[in-house]
């Protein structure tokens, strides 16, 4: 055999080898840099369940929460909130060697009625119950949504601190004022950067989390916000939860920001400021659009002339009445139609998925898709 041919096979064949190696270990190190993922469901926690009668002995759910001694308020012992801090940092905070980091990530929990910021969207609500008996934990909280986190405890768990992310917006709700929270958003240009699922989404939680607390994330877990998240052990039936009402989630409402979604418009309704919609409303826009640009059809015999089209409408719709601003999250299922009356200007805000049509310029705008802008011949 030709020695060469031999000499460069050979090469050849180790460097295969050493490829497979590479990858291999490759493999298992982005394994073991990933955050387990909790696949169990969560046992069902309610924060406001229904009082039970006099005679029952104990209530089938997690009773609803109750204000935390005074010894387990005594635990809490720093004050690090930092809204855009500085430094990516709890200062001042040591970690226990035995610390358990549990995350929880999501894009929105349950819809409020109201706003927390002026981003637009109506806030959301994650309630958290957190059960770990055994270790002090710290709690890592990101949604893309701006979001309130009502957080709940057992007697025997210590929360030694919570970091707090997002897009927009986020507030913890529950603890005591002394509790340390890093608050690092998008919007604060925190200095801990944010982190939501989706986007960022999961890679940064072990980042953050060596940076934070010298180890990488135990568990994360996920929810849609429709039922409270249990965070760490089962919770048995029965067990009461400690919270500070002080820190309630009505108190992160915005003052300057009117009812956002369905509500808001009911208000505006209350308000005078909208009305229903009838179909007169439609008939009359469809008068209005034939009266500017006629068209040349001879009237039908037996049918005089041809009614004109009229609008196609798929959502609530409401006839504007006096200067109104859009409520926020008009999207999705929330969205409506609007007439905006002659004489009256155009509404301020964001109208999100709903169509407008507006008697002063006869036009249909910002409609979302632009087919709810179609007519309709009547017929």
């Amino acid at each position: 055999m030709n020695k060469s041919l031999w000499q460069g096979s050979s090469r050849w064949r180790l460097l295969v080898v050493g490829a497979a190696v590479c990858l291999g270990l490759a493999i298992i190190g982005a394994n073991l840099g990933r955050p387990t993922v909790s696949n169990n469901p969560p046992p069902r926690a309610s924060f406001n369940p229904p009082a039970p009668p006099a005679s029952t002995v104990a209530v089938q759910t997690p009773a609803a929460v109750a204000a935390p001694p005074a010894s387990q308020l005594q635990s809490f012992k720093f004050n690090t909130e930092a809204a855009g801090a500085a430094t990516c940092a709890f200062a001042g905070v040591k970690f226990p060697d035995e610390l358990l980091v549990y995350a929880v990530s999501s894009g929105a929990g349950r819809e409020l009625s109201f706003q927390i910021d002026q981003s637009g969207y109506m806030a959301t609500q994650f309630d958290i119950a957190v059960n770990s008996p055994s270790r002090p934990v710290v709690l890592m909280l990101g949604a893309y949504h701006p979001t309130i986190w009502n957080i709940g405890w057992t007697a025997d768990t210590r929360i030694v601190a919570v970091l707090v992310s997002g897009y927009h917006r986020q507030a913890v709700a529950g603890l005591p004022d002394t509790a340390p929270i890093l608050n690092s958003t998008f919007d604060n240009r925190g200095a801990c950067g944010y982190f939501y699922a989706g986007k960022k989404g999961d890679r940064l939680l072990n980042l953050l989390s060596q940076q934070l607390f010298g180890r990488p994330v135990d568990r994360l877990f996920a929810g849609n916000g429709s039922e409270p998240i249990v965070v760490g052990e089962p919770l048995a039936s029965g067990t009461r939860l400690m919270t500070a009402p002080a820190t309630s989630p009505e108190n992160f409402r915005e003052a300057n920001a009117p009812l956002a979604g369905p509500a808001g418009i009911d208000d505006a309704v209350a308000k005078g400021i909208l009305r229903p919609a009838t179909d007169a409303d439609l008939d009359a826009w469809a008068a209005a659009v034939a009266a500017k640009s006629p068209r040349d059809v001879p009237p039908v015999a037996g049918q005089g002339i041809p009614k004109p089209p009229r609008p196609i409408i798929i959502t609530k719709a409401y006839v504007v009445l006096k200067a109104f601003t859009y409520p926020a999250g008009l999207s999705g299922g929330h969205s409506a139609t609007f007439f905006v009356s002659a004489g009256v200007p155009a509404p301020k805000g964001n109208p999100g998925h709903s169509s407008v049509y507006n008697f002063n310029t006869l036009e249909c705008i910002h409609a979302t898709p632009a087919s709810s802008c179609a007519l309709s011949t009547g017929e």
